[in-house]
């Protein structure tokens, strides 16, 4: 009865319900995919992605941590990773957790390794100290002086490495000792909040101050013998300065200065007009010294020993010839990274090329992505800070995809197809063709997100430009540079450099014509950090996974495009106040103020403008007399810079926000005051009115503020005052920002 009961009261039980779609099984597709990962031994590149994410944790501290805490948890991490060696999963959790307090801790030693003092304020001053380097520029020379004595300047605050720049340095040469006077500033910070920090760069270089000499300079005995280091190095840039004067004055013109650059590594001969050039067409990572020109000096020594030692039969039949070639292309690779300055771009390029010469040392084949990760855990534990800059972000992030995706789109078609010479040399040229072209533009994509992060700018015709360039610089260029580095000693160089001038000067011609093209350049407002950490995300995953796991990069790709969208500052500061960009009523910048070219083009790129920072537009929109100028922004806010201090009576009064150099009275009641004393406290600064009548200040040094205080719309008063036209003008000690354009796009492309 109960039974019955039960199946009276008992629910009909339906059909189970079934979705139109498959459910994905995400817990077998990670299963899958990490399991493949193991299988093709694709864990350790996440070794590198570890040690570098503690090293961005270590730039993101305040302060300056502790050395303890890190090692400290890297030997607890390495503990427990022995102690449960036997769990595959808790084994990798804490090799990585290992790399990443390794990588905070290579940031940490590094900091206290290279700490020296920074001037801190502006001084003119007589100075003497070696001649550590020397650098030809169309203007001058530029000097690295290592200081033995500033007047004025206690021990324990004098820098000790200044950069320098003179217009007359005849017969200046490195390891001379010099007696000068010198107008010293500290090295720059940021134009912007976000922009290329030049203080830190400088910082770990060990450059204390930078600016010109104004003195006549005076070469005497030195009280003291130079140490070892600084007379090899001193040595070393002097033999690149004499070649680097043979080889421009041997070809000549514009096309001297990049043929000796792509051999020595000096690009001070490099005019400015060329450089734009070479930019607009996209292929100004020629001139930087890295995987192209490294492979081709390499296979140039490899090939010229195995055929050396081929002409005696009994030593092939004998000796080990190709382990022998191999040594010898790994001496010259190193004495030309050595020779050529020792760039990130370099340096990675010399260990990809010795682990892989080594791997047939070891009758071992070279696995390319493990290469690289190897490559960037010895570049990033020499200079941590490395990681925070373009040159290795897009130089390992290009040769990371090419490993990756190029083997993936090359078309094996033309292989083993009969035909007769001349089909044969066609088909030849086509695959070939296609291959430049495939590289091209899967290192063009890789390096697309960093290059609008550091450098707001785009390339679209790079594709052409390499295209035409790169056979050129392969076949005719770096060919001749390597014989002509061998034939100088000889003397018998000379017809070797006009051979390579005469290659480079039509690779000059075919960036001119690319450059010409209406669009070559793109300028595009800067990405947000989260843009670029996102888009770095996805190129990890689809570069270093192995499996079908490569399609989670989708997620991060998708997020990093919504964050790219363009969140433009409405006012950019200058850090010491002597100028601003403010975005007038039209939308665009207007700029007052006098500040240097460098600076307000810094602007103008962070805002996706293409204007020139001498175009007269950008004045346009300011109403300026001798005491200031009036700017009409955004919700009809007036916005005041203030030259003179009879100014701030009437601009306090009318103007939502004040900016001066100026320390500004008490009284003043505006409801933003960036004077001397706000701006000494953030450095660089940049506002962005929001929608809730707020506004958000962003600084250099206090980083991100939300300031609670209703920004009144307010009326101009007074009637338009005559414009007074300011030019900009240029500023000698902030010739340290100049190699900006320089560093970052040479770093680099593709090889």
């Amino acid at each position: 009865m109960p039974r019955l009961f039960a199946r009276a009261l008992a629910l009909p039980q339906g059909r189970p319900f079934a979705f139109p779609w498959a459910v994905p099984d995400w817990q077998g597709f990670l299963a899958q995919g990490l399991s493949r990962e193991i299988e093709q031994r694709r864990l350790f590149p996440w070794i590198a992605v570890c040690f570098g994410l503690g090293i961005v944790l270590f730039f993101q501290a305040e302060g300056q941590p502790v050395l303890w805490a890190p090692l400290g948890g890297l030997m607890l991490c390495v503990v427990a990773a022995f102690l449960l060696r036997r769990s595959l999963a808790a084994l990798a959790i804490m090799i990585g957790l290992a790399a990443l307090f390794a990588g905070f801790s290579a940031g940490a030693i590094r900091t206290r390794s290279v700490a020296a003092p920074v001037l801190a304020r502006m001084t003119i001053t007589p100075v003497s100290g070696f001649i550590e380097a020397v650098e030809d520029r169309p203007e001058g020379k530029r000097l690295l002086l290592r200081i033995a004595e500033m007047k004025g300047v206690a021990e324990s605050d004098r820098p000790r490495i200044v950069r320098v720049s003179v217009r007359n340095g005849e017969g200046l040469a490195a390891g001379q000792f010099i007696e000068t006077k010198a107008r010293l500033l500290p090295p720059p910070q940021p134009a912007w909040p976000g922009g290329y920090d030049f203080g830190r760069d400088a910082y770990f270089k060990g450059i204390g101050a930078v600016g010109s000499l104004v003195g006549p300079v005076r070469r005497v005995t030195s009280p003291e013998q130079p140490s070892w280091s600084l007379w090899l190095a001193a040595k070393i840039d002097e033999a690149r300065n004499t070649l680097t004067q043979r080889i421009a004055s041997s070809i000549g013109g514009p096309a001297g200065g990049v043929g000796a650059a792509l051999v020595t590594g000096k690009r001070g001969l490099i005019g400015e007009p060329t450089n734009d050039v070479l930019r607009a067409a996209g292929i100004y990572h020629i001139v930087s010294i890295s995987g192209l020109h490294m492979v081709l000096a390499a296979g140039t020594f490899f090939w010229l020993a195995r055929a050396f030692l081929a002409l005696a039969p009994a030593l092939v039949l004998l000796w080990p010839v190709k382990k022998i070639a191999a040594v010898a292309a790994m001496a010259g690779a190193t004495g030309y990274c050595v020779f050529s300055g020792s760039d990130v771009a370099t340096e990675r390029s010399l260990i990809m090329t010795l682990v892989m010469f080594g791997a047939i040392l070891a009758d071992r084949p070279a696995l390319s992505i493990r290469n690289l990760s190897v490559a960037a855990l010895i570049v990033l534990a020499r200079e941590p800070e490395a990681l925070l800059g373009p040159s290795f972000q897009m130089s390992f992030g290009a040769v990371a995809a090419l490993t990756t995706f190029v083997p993936l789109m090359t078309w094996k078609g033309f292989e083993g197809r009969p035909g007769g010479t001349l089909e044969k040399g066609f088909l030849w040229m086509v695959q070939n063709a296609l291959g430049l072209v495939t590289t091209t533009l899967v290192a063009s994509i890789a390096t697309a997100p960093f290059s609008a992060y550091h450098f707001q700018t785009l390339n679209p015709y790079g594709l052409i430009g390499n295209a035409l360039a790169l056979p050129l610089v392969s076949l005719v260029v770096m060919p001749s540079a390597v014989l002509g580095v061998l034939a100088y000693p000889f003397g018998l160089d000379r017809p070797i450099w006009q051979i390579m001038g005469f290659a480079v000067n039509h690779v000059l011609d075919v960036s001119a014509w690319v450059g010409g093209l209406s669009g070559s350049i793109m300028v595009v407002p800067a990405l947000s950090v989260g843009a670029l950490a996102l888009l770095s995300a996805a190129l990890l995953i689809l570069t270093l996974s192995a499996s079908s796991l490569r399609w989670l990069a989708v997620i991060p790709v998708g997020a990093g495009l919504a964050f790219a969208a363009p969140n433009r500052a409405d006012i950019f500061v200058d850090r010491e106040g002597a100028g601003a960009a403010i975005r007038a009523s039209d939308g665009n910048l207007t700029v007052v103020g006098r500040t240097s070219q460098f600076v307000t083009e810094q602007w103008l790129r962070a805002d996706g403008d293409g204007r020139n920072a001498d175009d007269a537009s950008l004045r346009r929109n300011a109403r300026c007399d001798r005491s200031g100028c009036i700017v009409e922004g955004k919700g009809k806010r007036m916005i005041a810079f203030v030259h003179d201090l009879s100014a701030f009576e009437e601009d306090c009064r009318r103007a939502a926000i004040v900016i001066t150099r100026l320390k500004a009275p008490s009284r003043c009641q505006a409801s933003l005051l960036l004077d001397r004393e706000a701006l000494s406290a953030r450095g660089a600064t940049a506002i962005r009115f929001r929608d809730d009548a707020t506004i958000e200040i962003r600084s250099v040094r206090k980083g991100s503020e939300v300031v609670a205080v209703t920004i009144p719309e307010t009326r101009a008063g007074s009637a338009p005052v005559q414009h007074r036209p300011q030019k900009a003008r240029p500023v000698p000690e902030q010739d340290l920002p100049q190699e900006l354009p320089e560093e970052e796009i040479s770093s680099d492309e593709p090889d």
